[in-house]
């Protein structure tokens, strides 16, 4: 299975490919305000890229629970200056964390190479219609209800077959607006309007979803679940938690892992590969 966004080539019959975090927002649950200046946005990219990041992923708006909607100017005033400046300093591959259209659309213009839609391009009518012009691979994400309220009480009658629906209608979708089928990625949500159970069932059950015959990215870095199992242990030691998720998801099938901890789970990620293709 191989993905093109923009020069850059991914192999995924090869190995697992690491996608980093660069939250560019004030309250984002893990990193929120470290990164808000474009400097140290830029620096924590770059840094990311040499400790073995595939991809930058940037997002302007937080979507932890409980996380209100901010306007699209705020977002591209946000990520724009540190995409641009990311594409003078690196060739590595950026994604833009959004699910407004006019800011993907912005992004795309600045270099952007991807689209993460956590509303799988649900909550803009004009997401499809743009992700199809542009050519750009998009991520389609599962998500039960929004931000705001995704956390409050979330229910499942059959958990992974629901999911699997929502993803194969998303897919639909993205493709009857002209998205080419090979540009789509799926992402089942890990926290999304899920409860601790709920992810460890996806977790375990992760190569249901690869039958869906597209890459697979899962992103439970430093998850409130982890804090959970962990006996309520603060995002900032999370680390060996993500690692063991993130090693479980590659041999359940994950492509691509989205994590802020690059350097530490991207050697995790190698010698979890080393171990499912020998």
């Amino acid at each position: 299975m191989i993905l093109r966004a923009g020069p850059h080539i991914f192999d995924f019959s090869k190995r697992a490919y690491i996608m980093g975090i660069l939250n560019v927002t004030p309250d984002s649950f893990s990193d929120g305000g470290l990164y808000l200046e474009p400097e140290k946005a830029v620096e924590r990219a770059l840094r990311m890229a040499g400790e073995g990041a595939d991809i930058i992923d940037i997002g302007g708006e937080s979507t932890r629970p409980g996380a209100a909607a901010l306007s699209a100017e705020v977002e591209i005033g946000r990520t724009l200056p540190v995409i641009e400046a990311i594409k003078k300093g690196a060739q590595i591959p950026v994604s833009i964390d959004t699910c407004k259209a006019a800011v993907a659309s912005a992004a795309l213009d600045a270099g952007a190479d991807i689209i993460n839609d956590i509303s799988a391009m649900r909550f803009d009518a004009a997401m499809p219609g743009l992700a199809a012009r542009s050519g750009a691979p998009v991520i389609l994400m599962h998500m039960k209800g929004t931000p705001a309220d995704m956390q409050k009480n979330p229910r499942y009658d059959a958990l992974i077959p629901e999911i699997l629906d929502y993803l194969r209608v998303s897919i639909r979708l993205a493709v009857d607006a002209g998205v080419e089928e090979e540009k789509i990625i799926i992402d089942p949500g890990i926290g999304f309007g899920k409860t601790m159970e709920h992810n460890l069932e996806i977790l375990k059950n992760l190569e249901s979803f690869t039958g869906l015959g597209k890459p697979v990215l899962v992103g439970p870095s430093r998850k409130a679940f982890i804090g959970h199992i962990l006996g309520g242990a603060p995002p900032a030691d999370r680390l060996e938690g993500t690692i063991a998720a993130a090693t479980i998801a590659i041999m359940n099938g994950a492509n691509i892992l989205r994590v802020h901890d690059v350097k530490e789970v991207s050697k995790a990620a190698r010698v979890a590969d080393a171990i499912k293709r020998s």
